[in-house]
């Protein structure tokens, strides 16, 4: 990018005076009443990493209240599972009522598309008043959640991953404190549980030992306000908890979630109360793919599948996670009474009821139902061009790292031989401690842990992938080029190996050996920002300015922008010639940046070049002296008090004199303004 001088110049030179298709949603019915009576006001919790024997009547060494209060005056669900062991996938099936398969969000950073309707929109269309307040970063509006709520709460998403149970609920209960007399549907989403265990007091000490109880306990003393809150206010309300997805907690090798889908993982705690459910507990699994048709049961939207009458079905459950990032074998699982049947490479048969911790698998013996097999064998695997990646930013990638989520726009790779997920327990810890040193930038320490990941585990995409960037990011050329080699040859027409390979060779330079990589990742995939990032960087270093600005107006209307981007944006859309966009994008910078906002010379230009003459002089006064072009700004600002008529402007002119550098010295003695 041009020095800001050689830019101001640019524009001086150039003025004369100196001076935004989606698929039809499926429409919802009006809100009706019946015999009478309005429908009731509807209260979803969902509580991220809850373990189903964490909260509740089944935990032990814990007290939660809040949920004993909810469950044994309403409904509790013994068997509920989750449709997918990660955040967004899960809570996606709660909202639509669609597993992954249908839905096509397998895992986190993933959008939502539009064609899917959320029940927020269902409920709006009927005449409720809606809102969510979410906690964690993989909920954030742009993954396409936020459709259908008048409020979507995820502020604290621009700056930090998660923010408290106590923060939410202090949102949601201000936002319920607000008149409104019409039927509401709230979403509270609480992320407390997630590791880092780090639980506050006075929870912190009782659960010194056991961290994780301890978030469970503090989250269910804000679950316990809120409700109450909300029932006070609204007499009528209809009341739904369940979580997203469990813990393992080291159960079958696996210290967190995503991997596989054994208990700990896949079963949820889920209760309800509201009208028309009588209270007592319910033996036969359930999905919480349901909730989404019992708020609609509620608000007079149609029954069926309704949880306030649960009728049997064989529940599925996927973990794709090492199926899309180190091509391993997919993994679905069915639940039928007693039965519970994972598919990964071969079948695992464990009767939960006899053997909740799944230490026995009956696969011999056990008698799976027609409706078992079919289902295993009819569930879809994700394929290429079925889902779209959000638009996610490297930062965005960087911060879902460091909750231990991995992205990927790569396409699966199904190969022969392909390990079982179970089977490569001993490589999850070796992972995670990867992810998490690549995703701090902690190079030097990533590198000996994804080789012995590729040591282990040849076909490994994901290791291979960042084994390269890691090298590249250490200028450790050859090791780079040969770790970007081998990722091409496990996937030649992975997108993530085409962007960053180019990524590499844009930071030696070889700018032009890039641009046809980032010209094809992006013919395969017009929405990845980084690469609308990357390619804007080549177009400038081109001379091709309006198409550098064009790319970079497309990255930042796809999200909330940094003050970094939108300073890019400004300095680009001012070589373009472009004076409208650029003063929207400093305008946007400073509002971002604040004090730390160091382009009030740039605005001052470009405000100076729009004609408008008091807005150039508050910023051009805004310019500090230590300012490498403070002589520019003094020039600037002198032509700004001569058109303005200020009764210093001879003082200002002479001052531009005395401090005029080689750029501005033979600009003044030409400027007109100044002659008269």
């Amino acid at each position: 990018m041009l020095e800001t001088a050689a830019m101001i110049r640019t524009l001086t030179l150039a003025t004369t005076l100196l001076v935004a298709a989606a698929c039809a949603r499926e429409s919802a019915p009006p809100h009706r009443e019946t015999a009478g009576r309005p429908h009731p006001s509807i209260l979803l919790v969902t509580l991220d990493t809850t373990r189903a024997d964490a909260i509740g009547p089944e935990a032990k060494g814990i007290t939660t209240p809040a949920f004993d209060r909810l469950a044994q005056n309403g409904l509790r669900f013994r068997h509920a599972y989750a449709t997918v062991p990660e955040t967004l996938p899960s809570h996606v099936s709660m909202m639509t009522g669609l597993y992954p398969a249908a839905h096509g969000v397998h895992d986190n950073a993933r959008y939502l598309a539009p064609e899917h309707s959320l029940v927020a929109e269902k409920l709006k269309a009927a005449g409720y008043t809606t809102a969510a307040f979410v906690s964690g970063y993989p909920l954030q509006r742009s993954f396409g959640l936020a459709r259908g709520f008048d409020v979507y709460d995820d502020e604290f998403a621009a700056t930090r991953n998660e923010r408290s149970a106590a923060e939410t609920t202090e949102r949601a209960l201000a936002w319920l404190g607000q008149p409104n007399d019409g039927p509401l549907f709230v979403w509270v989403h609480y992320f407390d549980p997630h590791h880092p265990y780090e639980p506050p007091e006075p929870f912190r000490t009782p659960h010194a030992k056991t961290p994780y109880l301890g978030e469970v306990a503090a989250m269910d003393a804000e679950m316990g306000r809120l409700i109450d809150a909300f029932r006070a206010r609204r007499r009528d309300a209809a009341i739904i908890v369940a979580g997203d997805h469990g813990e393992a907690l080291g159960e079958h090798g696996e210290a967190q979630h995503g991997h596989l889908l054994y208990e700990g993982v896949m079963r949820v705690p889920l209760a309800m109360a509201g009208p028309g459910v009588r209270a007592g507990v319910i033996d036969t699994p359930v999905s919480t793919r349901r909730i989404f048709h019992t708020i609609l049961d509620w608000a007079g939207l149609g029954g069926e599948n309704s949880l306030r009458h649960p009728m049997p079905e064989v529940v599925l459950g996927e973990a794709m996670k090492p199926f899309l990032y180190y091509g391993w074998q997919p993994q679905v699982m069915a639940v039928d009474g007693r039965w519970k049947t994972i598919r990964a490479g071969r079948i695992e048969v464990y009767d939960i009821v006899a053997d909740p911790a799944e230490s026995r698998d009956l696969a011999a013996q056990a008698p799976l139902s027609r409706a078992v097999r079919q289902s295993l064998l009819d569930y879809p695997l994700p394929a290429e061009g079925e889902t779209k990646a959000a638009a996610v930013t490297d930062e965005d990638r960087r911060r879902l790292a460091s909750l231990g989520y991995i992205t990927s726009e790569t396409k699966p790779v199904i190969r022969a031989g392909a390990p079982r997920p179970r089977d490569m327990i001993h490589l999850f810890d070796l992972l995670d401690r990867a992810s998490q040193h690549f995703a701090a930038g902690d190079f030097p320490r990533a590198i000996p842990l994804l080789e012995r990941i590729l040591e282990a585990d040849p076909y490994n995409l994901m290791a291979a992938l960042r084994l390269a960037a890691a090298h590249s990011a250490l200028r450790n050329d050859r090791q780079a080029m040969a770790a970007f080699e081998r990722a091409r040859t496990i996937a030649p027409e992975s997108a993530d190996v085409q962007h960053y390979l180019a990524v590499h060779l844009l930071s030696r330079g070889a700018w032009e050996r890039a641009a046809p990589l980032l010209e094809s990742v992006l013919a395969k995939n017009p929405g990845r920002l980084p690469t609308m990032e990357a390619l804007a960087t080549v177009r400038e270093k081109q001379g091709r300015y309006s198409e550098a600005v064009e790319l970079l107006q497309r990255v930042i209307a796809a999200g909330a922008p940094s003050g970094e981007q939108l300073v890019r944006l400004g300095s680009l859309a001012m070589e373009a010639g472009n004076t409208a966009v650029a003063i929207d994008a400093f305008e946007r910078a400073r509002a971002v940046l604040g004090g730390k906002f160091r382009n009030d010379l740039e605005l001052g230009v470009l405000y100076l070049a729009a004609r408008r003459f008091d807005d150039a002089r508050a910023a051009l006064d805004r310019v500090p002296p230590d300012h490498p072009a403070w002589a520019m700004a003094l020039f600037k600002r002198a032509q700004v008090s001569v058109l303005l008529r200020e009764s210093d402007r001879r003082e200002r002119i002479e001052r531009a004199r005395r401090h005029a550098d080689s750029t501005t010295r033979d600009l003044i003695a030409r400027e007109r303004l100044f002659q008269r």
